[in-house]
């Protein structure tokens, strides 16, 4: 007789002792049925991978702690079939990692929660029988990566704001390359709070519905639907990014790409390119540099700051108001943006 559990979005019937690892079929069907998957052929590759080693994995409870673990795991392989295109659980890096715990602090996550994702990810990574790269403890980690940190009281809780000079820069230099698309993406992220993903989804009927209302509105992770009132600025962003474009198409993706190849030049556009705006006054921690998600911080402090000097909000106010702007919906997540 099966027993019925529940792990995240998914209600697993344990069939034996392996009954929890997803099949094939349901892999490809929850890909399909969610919008947060970009890049579905490289997590169902990943998926397979993960499945096979699941099938044989020792030294843990299998109806509690393996199940657990799997569909941390699970998680993971969205992250780096999105973030990295990744296409073999071997070749996974510390720099996985640490991003990783950067996406899920931002989410708002606890420092428990992450660690046991991390403890998650490596198991499944010392049962596989060859790796690419070693990847480091938790200390290790910390002291090679300024960004990362899982101590409590400071969670989360690391500037990583591009200044005025450095966001300037990066658009310039996006502007005149030949993927000037790629300064519309970082430009909505700074200026209106958009996740890399969220940005290169729009079409050309988001951008005309967002322009006759005033603001867009954004399907976000978990299907979170908010509104997000646009700038003047991102009017003009909007008109001349439709004037690329046929209606139905996607503003930034073009015929015969996929979302994810987007998303991928634009992060690695971000890394080749920010050493060469980097500006010596910025007020980040030493080593911390700028990603696309630190577009997302510099808006959410900029929102904080106008909702507390022009409407008068209090700061727990603020905080609450600014997590709908980028897609939350509680204060506390807030903090992590503004570094508090």
């Amino acid at each position: 007789m099966g027993v019925v559990c529940h792990f995240g979005e998914r209600r697993l019937i344990v069939i034996g002792t392996r009954g929890w690892i997803k099949t094939e079929k349901e892999i490809r069907e929850f890909a399909k049925r969610s919008p947060d998957i970009l890049n579905k052929g490289a997590y169902l590759n990943l998926m397979n991978q993960l499945n096979r080693i699941a099938k044989h994995s020792k030294g843990i409870s299998t109806n509690k702690s393996l199940p657990q673990y799997y569909n941390h795991v699970d998680r993971f392989c969205r992250f780096l079939a999105d973030n990295y295109n990744l296409k073999n659980l071997a070749n996974i890096q510390n720099k996985h990692l640490v991003a990783y715990v950067i996406e899920r602090q931002s989410e708002g996550k606890s420092a428990s929660t992450v660690k046991n994702d991390l403890a998650a990810i490596r198991y499944f990574h010392d049962q596989l029988p060859k790796t690419r790269y070693r990847i480091s403890d938790n200390k290790t980690l910390s002291e090679k990566y300024p960004e990362f940190s899982l101590e409590k009281r400071s969670f989360g809780g690391v500037n990583r704001r591009p200044t005025e000079f450095e966001y300037q820069g990066l658009l310039n230099i996006a502007h005149n390359s030949k993927n000037p698309e790629i300064a519309n993406i970082i430009f909505l992220a700074r200026e209106q709070g958009l996740r890399i993903h969220e940005g290169v989804r729009l079409d050309r009927t988001d951008a005309e519905k967002a322009i006759r209302e005033g603001f867009l509105t954004v399907k976000g992770k978990g299907g979170l639907i908010r509104q997000v009132p646009l700038r003047n600025q991102t009017i003009t962003v909007l008109q001349d990014a439709m004037n690329q474009v046929s209606r139905g198409h996607k503003l930034f993706v073009r015929d015969g790409e996929k979302a994810h190849q987007v998303i991928q030049r634009v992060q690695d556009f971000v890394r080749n390119n920010r050493q060469k705006v980097w500006d010596p006054n910025n007020t980040r921690p030493r080593g911390v540099e700028i990603t696309m998600h630190s577009f997302r911080h510099a808006y959410a402090k900029e929102e904080y700051d106008r909702l507390m000097k022009e409407n008068g909000m209090s700061e727990k106010q603020a905080r609450f108001e600014v997590s709908k702007l980028i897609g939350h919906s509680r204060e506390d997540v807030t903090r992590i943006y503004l570094a508090d």
